[in-house]
């Protein structure tokens, strides 16, 4: 035994995708990957979802590794052992929801076992947390995209019983988003926002479409030795758009920072329509200077 100094540096970042269908999972988990890694060749996606990894094949040449029925924790554990041993980077499990609710998961399993049911829980729960261990200690990064349903609850009102709506619920075994370490929540407008958040990137911020340089934004922060990633401020961006001098500085800005490309919109193209008008009075008084010397 031996203590060390704490440290993340070259962390693999362990995140979840929420969301129901057509929320977007897959894309956006496919470009957080390349964000991560910079190379569609060392992405690998597990693909239980009847081939729908193959959708987005004009992003570039990942790897796809079909997984049909039963979808059983050992068979998980056995497509990611294929990633790790074709030297993947990111490693995508799209979908984790399977192996609790698919066809041999283990909700389906458990129904059709004979005897007690605790007891038989307790034959069950170890292969559910061989899987959880799996995800978590490989070393690359895992993006693990999971199906949500909304959930509901019944409220008295005027002495009738009505269902509320609470929310989306993740189909996966309870407390499974307590095991990463970012937790995005995808709507049908393909916009995400944060519900559990140990990096702190994105606490606090709007609600942002996942892109590239989302998981850019993630490894600068796994390949930060110590200390907190320096999060860029609402109001430090404000201070940034307005130092620009060139469109093209402009467009850099806007392209780094993803997460406030919605909220400062109206920022973005007011700068931006300023440099233009700037630029053509320049082109005017450069022109009037011109006639004159003539």
């Amino acid at each position: 035994m031996q203590l060390q100094t704490a440290s993340r540096k070259k962390a693999k970042i362990k995140m979840a995708l929420q969301g129901p269908s057509g929320s977007g999972k897959t894309k956006s988990a496919l470009l957080i990957a390349f964000g991560l890694c910079g190379s569609w060749e060392k992405i690998g996606v597990i693909d239980t979802e009847n081939r729908s990894a193959d959708l987005y094949a004009d992003l570039g040449p990942y790897n796809v590794l079909p997984l049909s029925p039963p979808f059983s924790p050992e068979r998980y554990i056995e497509a990611i052992g294929v990633c790790l041993k074709a030297e993947m980077q990111v490693i995508i499990v799209d979908s984790i929801s399977h192996e609790w609710e698919g066809i041999g998961g283990i909700l389906e399993t458990h129904s059709g076992m004979l005897g007690n049911s605790f007891t038989n829980w307790s034959k069950l729960t170890p292969r559910h947390n061989a899987f959880v261990q799996t995800l978590l200690q490989a070393d690359v990064h895992i993006i693990g995209n999971i199906r949500t349903k909304q959930e509901y609850v019944l409220s008295e009102k005027n002495g009738k019983q009505i269902p509320e709506k609470l929310g989306m619920k993740g189909i996966t075994r309870e407390g499974m988003d307590y095991e990463f370490t970012v937790v995005l929540d995808l709507d049908i407008t393909l916009h995400a926002k944060v519900s559990k958040d140990r990096t702190q990137l994105f606490h606090g911020k709007p609600d942002f479409i996942p892109t590239v340089d989302t998981g850019a934004i993630i490894l600068k922060w796994c390949s930060q030795g110590t200390g907190s990633y320096p999060v860029t401020s609402q109001e430090e961006v404000i201070q940034a758009i307005q130092a620009c001098s060139t469109n093209e500085e402009l467009l850099a800005l806007y392209n780094a920072h993803p997460l406030f490309q919605q909220t400062l919109n109206h920022e973005f193209g007011q700068r931006k329509q300023q440099l233009l008008t700037n630029n053509f009075s320049n082109q005017n008084n450069h022109s009037t200077n011109a006639t004159a010397t003539n």
